[in-house]
């Protein structure tokens, strides 16, 4: 539910493809989405049924494809009517037949899964902007609300409310052909595609599922001027057009569409923007008009979540109306010409041989598949010549990690590129091979680890199914886009990597203050594009470990039992640094302890990442037990062993379905498994468990390149009161060979190097961080 004048970042009207396309964009950048729609119900009409590749690419690039399922792949397009092979290098050439209620139901519930609200019978009346919000008037099942929200977009199609309210010009010319189409059961009729009658132009084609789709166009017959058309209407066209009889048939759906052709002056307008069908009317030719939409969800998704959290370089919405706009208008070109050859008369014959005597031609194929396919968009994103500066990152395999390519040694993982892009986040992609340029390609990007993954890998070639000049060979290193267009890679005459950075992505984060070395600003980023859970993490040692391998570039779960307040200003913190982290809430200890916490913890990765993948885990929660032995009374026992014993071990358990090959998990164990103190004998036997939970595990999980270690911290500041009496500071202090107590900041530093890829070679470990105290 949402409430009269609920806040939120950004307000989409709109919740066909393209609304929902960019609800799950703006949420995998971390806004806050709320997504308006006048239909009661989605809808179950399939006006586009065309996916072409660069659409499936970006499908592929945010784990959807294997969602989508098995779908017909046509390679034979055309270009006004005219056979037009589509196949163009990549995974997916020519044209995926998907209905578009197929389409639209799969990102609604890509987008309800990150979080997007989505509230239907929704319609939006008014719209009120101002210098730091804008405020939206909507009418509802329940009455009228208001939304206020930083942003809000119009993907409301054609006839686009936002754009009617926000005075958006919106110039071209009025429709003078039309199409007739329906979808019609029960009806056997000749297949014909693209089929130039003397009356007209036909197009049939029998579904699978027996239901035939006919289009109908009269060449000397005025377009009509009100109104949806009837099925009467398609059968009379129909039977003057081919002399054959339909009238039997049932129609599941009929509507008609023109040649018309507007595009709106400017895409954004301060607070308000425009996407998909309301910010261009076209013919929607081959496919073109969904698939152009779509693409423009992607574009604008991650510039305005960067923007709304606070994170946005300047200029970064205007790029959206300068790259979208060009290549908008450069579409709606091409589906005019193609008007005009599909729906002129028989005059326009001789300019049909033209043309299909130039597509025979070396080049001309390939420039026109590009254009209609969206594999040759290509912004403008800098100075430069590389041929990929501006374009798609193109499909390729690759080896992450394993000796070589400036990873430690370990077990190489092979990737493909469209995997690397599953965050949404930016991507540094390091193929040099070369050690030395893999640790400055790091270096340079910690600053940004909280926005852009760095992945050090080697390359594998192109291969068949990807580009066949190998676009990827020989270059070093590129910066993609969350959107996969390459941003900047290292050759001459582009700027340097940092500039690219802050171009894109925003000022650096300021170093946290317990990264201050130059050796910690030279190790952040080892653990860019892996996820971390860290247990008791919103005060001490587990919020300092939370903080530190943040720092380091992972997606940290700030789990908490009942530390609300703490546990968000644990995320907050490493949110104000440039890092990523969300709070998980579950008590330890109790019936059914574990399904909650991983519940909450998965609900957060898929948000956040599209995947449910753990790579770190960090068993830190316990509880202390504070009496003797001969006041230790059962009930005492039992929770003892039930926080600090039995649920690591069944976290551990758990975790295992989602902790992948190279692995690492740390448990909290203490200095008192070594170091004797009777008040303590409860506890030192849970802590002694933890131990032997590392042990075994570590030889059962060392086949699957899983690191499993313990950390036994010894006396470290905690917020307990006791440090707070320098005496018995001074005291505690003299149990180390410092001379100091620890700090929690001195546990988390053993975690994050165990968590890195330089531990790899330790496991089964018990690792004292006593300060010496077990030295005697």
């Amino acid at each position: 539910m949402v409430a009269d004048g609920t806040k939120t970042q950004v307000v989409v009207v709109g919740a066909g493809p393209v609304g929902l396309m960019l609800a799950g964009e703006l949420r995998l950048g971390g806004a806050d989405v709320v997504v308006l729609e006048r239909r009661t119900a989605p809808t179950t009409a399939s006006r586009a049924t065309t996916l072409h590749a660069r659409t499936m690419e970006i499908l592929d690039s945010r784990g959807l494809l294997d969602r989508l399922g098995p779908v017909p792949n046509e390679v034979t397009g055309h270009f006004g009517g005219i056979p037009l092979d589509l196949s163009l290098p990549g995974r997916h050439p020519g044209q995926w037949k998907v209905p578009q209620a197929r389409t639209e139901e799969l990102l609604h519930d890509w987008a309800t899964e990150l979080g997007a609200v989505v509230l239907r019978g929704h319609e939006l009346r008014a719209l009120e902007v101002t210098a730091d919000h804008v405020l939206a008037e909507v009418a509802g099942p329940v009455g009228h609300l208001a939304l206020r929200a930083k942003y809000v977009v119009g993907c409301d199609g054609e006839d686009s409310t936002v754009r009617r309210l926000g005075g958006f010009d919106f110039p071209g010319t009025d429709a003078s052909r039309e199409l007739l189409r329906a979808d019609v059961a029960g009806i056997d009729i000749p297949d014909r595609r693209f089929e130039r009658l003397e009356r007209g132009l036909a197009i049939a084609a029998r579904r699978p599922d027996g239901v035939t789709r006919i289009m109908v166009h009269e060449f000397d017959r005025p377009r009509r001027t009100t109104g949806e058309p009837g099925f009467d209407d398609i059968v009379q066209a129909w039977r003057r057009v081919t002399d054959e009889d339909i009238s039997g048939g049932t129609p599941l759906w009929v509507n008609a569409f023109g040649d018309a052709s507007r595009q709106a002056a400017r895409y954004r307008d301060v607070r308000l923007f425009l996407a998909g069908d309301a910010a261009h009317q076209q013919m929607p030719i081959g496919g073109q008009a969904l698939n152009l939409g779509l693409q423009d969800a992607v574009n604008l998704g991650w510039k305005l979540a960067a923007q709304v959290r606070g994170r946005g370089p300047e200029g970064l919405l205007d790029s959206y109306h300068t790259e979208r706009h060009a290549v908008g208008s450069r579409t709606l070109g091409n589906i005019r010409a193609q008007a005009l050859l599909l729906l002129g008369p028989t005059e326009t014959g001789p300019v049909r041989a033209v043309v299909g005597e130039l597509l025979a031609r070396d080049g001309v194929r390939e420039h026109l598949a590009g254009m209609i396919s969206g594999l040759d968009v290509r912004y403008d994103v800098g100075p430069g010549s590389h041929p990929l500066l501006g374009a798609r990152l193109p499909y390729a395999r690759l080896l992450h990690g394993g000796e070589g390519g400036g990873e430690p040694a370990g077990e190489a993982r092979e990737m493909t590129t469209p995997e690397l892009l599953r965050t949404g986040r930016g991507l540094l992609l390091d193929l040099s091979g070369d050690p030395a340029h893999a640790d400055r390609t790091r270096a340079a990007a910690g600053p940004w680890s909280g926005l852009v993954d760095t992945v050090i890998a080697t390359h594998r070639g192109a291969g068949a199914d990807a580009t066949p000049d190998g676009a990827l060979s020989g270059t070093d290193a590129v910066l993609v886009r969350p959107d996969g267009h390459v941003a900047w890679t290292g050759s001459e005459g582009e700027p340097d990597l940092v500039t690219a950075l802050g171009r894109w992505f925003g000022a650096p984060a300021a170093p946290h203050n317990v990264m201050t070395s130059k050796k910690r600003r030279y190790d952040m980023g080892r653990l860019n594009g892996r996820t971390a859970l860290v247990t008791g993490a919103s005060r001490g040692i587990g919020r300092a470990t939370a903080v530190r391998l943040a720092q380091e570039g992972a997606l940290v779960a700030v789990h908490y039992a009942s530390g609300q307040e703490d546990a968000e200003e644990t995320v907050a913190s490493i949110e104000k640094d440039g890092g990523r982290a969300f709070a998980v809430q579950a008590e330890l200890g109790v019936p059914g302890d574990v399904h909650r916490l991983f519940v909450a913890l998965e609900n957060g990765l898929k948000e956040r990442t599209g995947s449910t993948e753990l790579n770190i885990l960090v068993n830190n929660a316990g509880v202390m037990g504070g009496a003797a032995a001969e006041d230790t009374t059962p009930e005492q026992f039992d929770r003892l062993m039930a926080v600090n014993a039995k649920a690591p071990f069944f976290i551990v358990q758990r975790a295992l379905q989602n902790i992948p090959s190279g692995g690492r998990i740390v448990n909290i164990s203490s200095g008192l498994t070594r170091f004797a103190n009777p008040q303590e004998i409860a506890y030192a036997m849970t802590k002694g468990a933890v131990e032997m939970l590392a042990l075994h595990y570590a030889k059962a999980l060392g086949p699957r390149n899983i690191t499993v270690n313990s950390v036994a911290p010894g006396i470290t500041r905690n917020g307990n009161p006791a440090f707070g009496i320098p005496e018995a500071v001074e005291q505690m202090a003299a149990m180390s060979t410092f001379n100091r107590v620890g700090e929690p900041q001195d546990i988390a530093d053993v975690v994050a190097f165990l968590a890195t890829d330089d531990a790899r070679w330790i496991t089964g470990a018990f690792i004292d961080a006593t300060g010496g105290t077990l030295l005697g």
